[in-house]
């Protein structure tokens, strides 16, 4: 078993994709995407909680349990929610159009929107542009698509490897966007990852759970879970490799490779996230189980006080300690926590570290990259958080939203 090619975009044979410029931007760029899926492929998704979700994440959810999907459609510029009846037409309008010309039904489409909330989509403009679309898929276009799916993002975010096992290749790549709106709760986020490996449905979802826990559901910008979150894998079968015939040990492999990609868009949402200048990750370690661990991690992450802390370069370790603090739990006793920045010391034993040296740690929070660890001593699970410090550009950036 091994990998190959990292930095290059490996096509996966089962996929085609086309990407267009339809003029939901004022500013000429690409906006509006179709996947082509082949016959056969196993398809499984993850979606948002929020109550408020778009109809497109309504659709999409249960056209997924009915059957096979052929193809997804994707727009960006739009969220397509709280837009009532009016809205849910608007979809079934294009959904129709892209149905009657690709020979498919209804059901064998997946919507999915990104954008602004509240605003009613410019549903000519889809249609005009599907024709195109069908006419220009190719299995070379993830960049493009990867483009295409942006909002306020600064990079499109895209991974791919191949890796052999039993001695064929199998190919995985996908994409994602985020920047702000972020956080887990499935994490505004879009995810389209796909592979050619062979494998049942009911496996591949729980697969897309397990990785998305360890990924998506990981990871915060501003605490704020979007109305349109949602994360497809897909699975072609077109390698010949099934993955009910491999051993154990290739499994895990296989499982690994696809957790490092997602974990890797994962990291790439936090480092594109609205007006960052640190990428922070919070390590809980010795704590008495994961979920434990992850809401002890997710309040430091959230707090607002700890963020700009970290903006501001400013070792205020109080301002995480309260935030360990105030965690639901069932750590009552902190007196066994230490708290450290990267390997400085900030507090232990109930109180500041006696060779705690501030000068230190100013130095050390100058770093574009912050670790935050926290040792619990009262068991034998970790959890690990990443984030973004909290700065003006950010409020800037959402104030001007809509401007």
């Amino acid at each position: 078993m091994q990998r190959k090619d990292r930095k290059k975009i490996h096509k996966i044979d089962g996929i085609k994709l086309s990407s267009v410029y339809s003029g939901m931007y004022k500013k000429k760029r690409l906006d509006l995407s179709i996947i082509e899926i082949s016959s056969g492929s196993t398809i499984s998704g993850v979606f948002t909680k929020n109550k408020a979700k778009s109809d497109t994440v309504t659709i999409s959810q249960n056209n997924l349990k009915r059957g096979k999907s052929k193809y997804i459609i994707v727009n960006s510029g739009n969220a397509n929610a709280g837009t009532g009846e009016s809205g849910y037409k608007d979809i079934i309008k294009y959904s129709n159009i892209l149905a009657k010309l690709s020979n498919s039904n209804l059901r064998e489409i997946l919507v999915f929107s990104t954008g602004v909330i509240g605003e009613r989509i410019d549903v000519d403009k889809i249609i005009i542009s599907i024709p195109k679309l069908l006419k220009t898929t190719d299995s070379e276009n993830w960049l493009n698509f990867s483009k295409s799916i942006l909002t306020t993002d600064t990079v499109n975010k895209i991974i791919s490897k191949k890796v052999k096992i039993k001695g064929k290749y199998i190919s995985i790549t996908g994409c994602t966007k985020g920047s702000g709106m972020i956080n887990p709760n499935m994490a505004t986020m879009l995810s389209f990852v796909a592979t050619d490996i062979k494998i049942k449905k009911s496996t591949l979802s729980k697969l897309l759970r397990k990785v998305t826990e360890k990924s998506y559901n990981m990871i915060t910008v501003d605490g704020e879970t979007s109305t349109n979150d949602s994360s497809i894998l897909i699975a072609t079968g077109k390698s010949n490799i099934e993955y009910e015939n491999l051993n154990i040990k290739e499994k895990e492999f296989f499982y690994n490779e696809i957790e490092n990609i997602y974990i890797g868009l994962a990291k790439k949402i936090i480092k594109d996230g609205e007006g960052s200048t640190k990428f922070i990750t919070i390590n809980v370690n010795n704590v008495a189980s994961k979920s434990e661990g992850k809401k002890i991690a997710m309040k430091i992450a959230k707090s607002a006080l700890v963020k700009t802390a970290m903006f501001a370069e400013d070792p205020n370790w109080g301002r995480i300690l309260s935030a360990v603090g105030n965690a639901e739990t069932k750590l009552n006793n902190l007196k066994k926590i230490t708290i450290s920045l990267g390997n400085i010391i900030l507090f232990k034993n109930s109180e500041i570290y006696k060779k705690y040296d501030e000068t230190k740690a100013i130095k050390y929070l100058k770093n574009k990259n912050i670790d935050i660890n926290i040792d619990c001593n009262n068991g034998k699970h970790n959890a690990t958080v990443w984030t973004t410090d909290l700065s003006y550009e950010y409020i800037k950036i959402n104030a001007e939203y809509r401007t």
